[in-house]
C-alpha cells in the first residue's frame, strides 16, 4: 500500500474555505502566508483566523478562485513546504450537494454489443474501470472520463456478459477499490459486480394478489432460512430461495409446513428479513454461520447464501424471482426488509470509497455518528444518498415485483426521503406497503426532519411499528419482567383501549390507523412465549398459553395493521435468546414439530385471521370511522368491552377481553349475539347464539349481531 507522507495538512471544508493544519513540530506551526497551486498557477490564499487545537495550529483561509473538482491542488507555505489540498468537509455542505446532484442512470447498462458504465464520484481526480474476464480471470483497466455533475463514464464496445467489474477511485491521492453500489449481480461474497443479460432472467408470470387498503394487510414476518431449515420442515431445498418456493411440504406428522402452511393460515403478506447481499455468512460455506441479514454489503443484488449456486450470478436472481412468483401464485404478497440506515463497515463500503465522507453523517467534531449503534449512520438527507435509496427501492419493485418494504431503523432516515420512497412506490403501484421502525435515535439531524414516530403526521402514508401497542399489551420490551395488559396488569387498561382503536385520536400517537403496525413479537428481542416464561415461571402451562393467546388476539382485533412473527401462533421459543441475530439454526429455526403439538392454537389464530378478513368492523379505514364506530361499554375494570358498529357496517360487533385469572359472568346488551370466538375456538361463522356467557380467565370473545 502506498503511504502518503504529509508534513502539514490542507482541507477544502467549504467551496471557498480551506483549513490548514500545521503541527507544532513543523516550524512551530507557524506560517505567515500560503499559496494555492493549480495546474502550475499560483493563487492567493487569505488567512481569516488562526487558532490552536491539540498539537496543531489551525489556519482558516479563504480563496477567491473557484475550485475545479477533479483537478489536483497543492498548498505551499512560506517555508517552501508543500502538501496536497484534500477534500474535507465541503462534501457535507448544501452548496456541494446542489452543485453535484446528478439525476443520470448510474451503474452498468448492458447491451450485447456494448456496456456503458457510470459512477458518481465528484471528488475523484481519476477513476478506472477494472474488468475481469470470466475465462482466464485476466484484468484490464481503463480510464473513465469525467462528465458533468461529478459522474464518470466509460463504454466498452464488446459483449461483456459474465465479466466481473469494479472501480478504482483516486481521492486525496489515495486509490480505493470499490464495488459498484448499483451492481445488480455479484461474484461470490459480493467482492465484484458481474455484468449480466436481463433477457436470461426468470419470467415472473403470477400477478400480485388483489389488495385495496393498508388495513386489509395481515403481515407474517419470517427469515428464509428459519422457515425451511428444520429437519421436519419437509422441504428439500432447506434454507434456500427454492425451499420457500416448495408447495405442499409437510412435517413428519403430515401437517403442512412452509409456504403452504402460511397460505392456509390466511395472512396477506409475508415479510422476509433482508435478502439483499449481506455480510456474516460465507456464501461458499452457507451452513457454517447464521445471520439475520442486517449487515448490508450490496443493496441491489440478492444474497448468495440462499442460492443453490452462489458462484453463478443468475442463480440467486432467478431463484429469488421464482420464490416471489410462487408466493404470488399462492395468493400472498411479499415485503422485503431493507437496511438503508447503515452499512456493515463504513470504511470498507463502496460509498465511502467513492466519495469519502459524503454518504455518512458526522458530528460537530467531524467524527462518524453512531445513532444506529453499529458504527455509522447513512446521511439520507443528502441528495445523492436519497437518490440511491429511491433508485434502489424502485429497482426492487420493477425488477422483482415486490409488494412492500419494511425499513429497519427508519428513524435514522429523514422525512423527505421516506416520502419520496412513498411517491416512487405510488407511481408504480399505490398498493405497495411502506412500513418502518420509527424510533427516535441519536443521530445529528434536526428532530423536525427525522423519519420517526414523533413526525408521523409528516408521513401520512407510511406505517410505523407501534411500540406503545407492544408495551401496553405485553409489557416493556427492554424490561423482561414488566407485564402488560394481556398479562393481567390493569395499569395498562386505558392504554390498551387506545391502542385497540389504532392509537389514533387526541390521546393517540397517529393521525390515521394505516400508520399503526400492531405487534407483540418480532424477530428481535425475546419471543412472547420466552417473556411469559420469565414473568410467570411458576404458573401452569395452560394459563401461560392463555396469556399468549390473549396478547396475539389483541394484535388481530386492533384497528390498524396487524403483524405476526412466524411461529408466534404455535408459541415460538428461542430458548430464552433475546438477540439471536447470529445464533445457530437450533435457536432460530421454526420448529415444525410445535406446529403439530400446538395445532389447536394454530387453528384458533387461523380463525381470528378469518374473522378479521371477513368483517370490516376490524379493518376501519380512517380515524373518523373509528371514532364514529367504536363505543366502550361500562364494565368492571380491567375487563375491556366495546362495540364496533355504524350505518355502513352490515353487522354489529361486540368484543370482550378478560385479562384477569378469574371467570367473569357477562350479560350481553341488546339480546342475543352470534358467538364468533371464545377462549378456545374462533370461526368467521357464528358458533352459537348467546345472551349470557361466562368469560374464562385470560381470554377474548367476539360476537356479531
Amino acid at each position: 500500500m502506498h503511504v502518503i507522507e504529509r508534513r502539514f495538512y490542507a482541507y477544502l471544508d467549504e467551496l471557498q474555505l480551506i483549513t490548514i493544519l500545521l503541527p507544532f513540530d513543523y516550524h512551530n506551526g507557524h506560517s505567515e502566508s500560503f499559496t494555492l497551486i493549480h495546474a502550475g498557477v499560483h493563487l492567493p490564499i487569505y488567512i481569516v483566523n488562526v487558532t490552536e487545537i491539540e498539537n496543531y495550529r489551525k489556519y482558516c483561509c479563504r480563496v477567491e478562485a473557484e475550485i475545479v473538482f477533479g483537478d489536483r491542488y497543492w498548498v505551499k507555505d512560506e517555508h517552501g513546504g508543500k502538501t496536497d489540498m484534500q477534500i474535507g468537509a465541503v462534501i457535507r455542505t448544501h452548496q456541494f450537494d446542489e452543485k453535484f446532484y446528478c439525476d443520470a442512470e448510474l451503474g452498468a447498462k448492458y447491451h450485447k454489443e456494448q456496456t456503458v458504465f457510470r459512477l458518481w464520484a465528484p471528488t475523484a481526480t481519476e477513476v478506472k474501470l477494472v474488468l475481469q474476464s470470466p475465462e482466464d480471470k485476466a484484468e484490464k483497466k481503463m480510464g473513465m472520463r469525467r462528465q458533468s455533475k461529478g459522474m464518470w463514464e466509460y463504454t466498452e464496445k464488446d459483449n461483456l456478459e459474465l465479466w466481473r467489474y469494479s472501480f478504482l477511485v483516486c481521492v486525496n491521492l489515495e486509490w480505493r477499490h470499490a464495488v459498484d453500489p448499483y451492481a445488480i449481480a455479484l461474484s461470490v461474497n459480493g467482492e465484484k459486480g458481474i455484468i449480466i443479460n436481463k433477457e436470461k432472467f426468470e419470467k415472473q408470470t403470477s400477478p400480485s394478489p388483489p389488495f385495496k387498503h393498508s388495513t386489509e394487510a395481515i403481515i407474517y414476518e419470517t427469515h428464509i432460512r428459519d422457515l425451511t431449515i428444520h429437519p421436519e420442515s419437509g422441504v428439500v431445498q432447506k434454507g434456500k430461495y427454492l425451499g420457500v418456493s416448495e408447495c405442499n411440504s409437510k412435517n413428519n406428522n403430515g401437517f403442512t409446513t412452509g409456504l403452504t402452511y402460511i397460505r392456509e393460515l390466511g395472512v396477506t403478506h409475508i415479510e422476509f428479513l433482508p435478502f439483499n447481499d449481506f455480510a456474516g455468512v460465507d456464501e461458499t460455506k452457507p451452513k457454517e454461520k447464521y445471520n439475520w441479514g442486517y449487515n448490508p454489503l450490496n443493496y441491489n443484488a440478492p444474497e448468495g447464501s440462499y442460492a443453490t449456486d452462489a458462484y453463478d450470478p443468475y442463480s440467486r436472481i432467478n431463484e429469488l424471482k421464482k420464490m416471489i412468483d410462487t408466493i404470488h401464485s399462492q395468493g400472498l404478497r411479499v415485503i422485503m426488509d431493507v437496511v438503508y440506515n447503515h452499512v456493515y463497515e463504513r470504511e470498507e463500503s463502496a460509498f465511502e470509497k467513492m466519495v469519502p465522507g459524503y454518504f455518512f453523517r458526522h458530528d460537530d467534531n467531524g467524527m462518524p455518528s453512531n445513532g444506529t449503534g453499529v458504527g455509522n449512520d447513512v446521511a439520507s438527507e443528502r441528495l445523492m444518498v436519497r437518490k440511491f435509496i429511491v433508485d434502489s427501492i424502485t429497482f426492487w419493485i420493477k425488477e422483482y415485483k415486490l409488494d412492500g418494504f419494511r425499513f429497519d431503523l427508519m428513524g435514522i432516515l429523514d422525512v423527505k426521503t421516506m416520502n419520496e420512497v412513498r411517491r416512487a412506490a405510488n407511481h408504480i403501484d399505490p398498493s405497495i406497503l411502506i412500513i418502518g421502525e420509527g424510533w427516535d435515535l441519536n443521530t445529528p439531524i434536526s428532530h423536525e426532519i427525522k423519519a420517526n414516530i414523533n413526525n408521523q403526521a409528516k408521513m401520512p402514508e407510511i406505517g410505523q411499528f407501534n411500540d406503545w401497542f407492544r408495551d401496553s399489551i405485553k409489557g416493556n420490551t427492554f424490561n423482561l419482567y414488566d407485564t402488560g395488559y394481556a398479562f393481567g396488569n390493569g395499569f395498562y387498561y386505558e392504554a390498551a383501549k387506545y391502542v385497540l382503536m389504532g392509537s389514533v385520536g387526541e390521546s393517540g400517537i397517529f393521525n390515521e390507523p394505516v400508520q399503526s403496525v400492531n405487534y407483540v413479537e418480532v424477530h428481535d428481542n425475546h419471543t412472547l412465549w420466552d417473556k411469559i416464561e420469565v414473568c410467570f415461571p411458576n404458573d401452569t402451562l395452560e394459563l401461560n398459553q392463555r396469556r399468549h393467546r390473549l396478547a396475539t388476539s389483541m394484535v388481530l382485533l386492533a384497528q390498524g395493521i396487524p403483524f405476526l412473527h412466524s411461529g408466534q401462533e404455535f408459541f415460538r421459543t428461542k430458548k430464552g435468546d433475546g438477540n439471536s441475530y447470529q445464533s445457530p439454526n437450533q435457536i432460530n429455526q421454526l420448529d415444525w414439530k410445535d406446529r403439530t403439538k400446538f395445532r389447536e392454537n394454530v387453528n384458533y389464530i387461523k380463525g381470528l385471521i378469518s374473522i378479521r378478513k371477513k368483517y370490516p368492523n376490524l379493518r376501519l379505514k380512517n380515524t373518523k370511522q373509528i371514532q364514529d364506530s367504536i363505543t366502550f361499554l361500562s364494565f368492571e375494570k380491567p375487563i375491556i368491552a366495546y362495540r364496533i358498529a355504524n350505518e355502513d357496517l352490515e353487522k354489529k360487533m361486540l368484543i370482550f377481553l378478560n385479562c384477569t385469572i378469574e371467570e367473569k359472568e357477562v350479560t350481553l346488551p341488546d339480546g342475543k349475539w352470534g358467538l364468533l370466538a371464545n377462549e378456545s375456538t374462533a370461526s368467521p361463522h357464528p358458533i352459537k347464539s348467546v345472551a349470557k356467557i361466562t368469560m374464562k380467565p385470560m381470554s377474548s370473545y367476539i360476537f356479531i349481531q
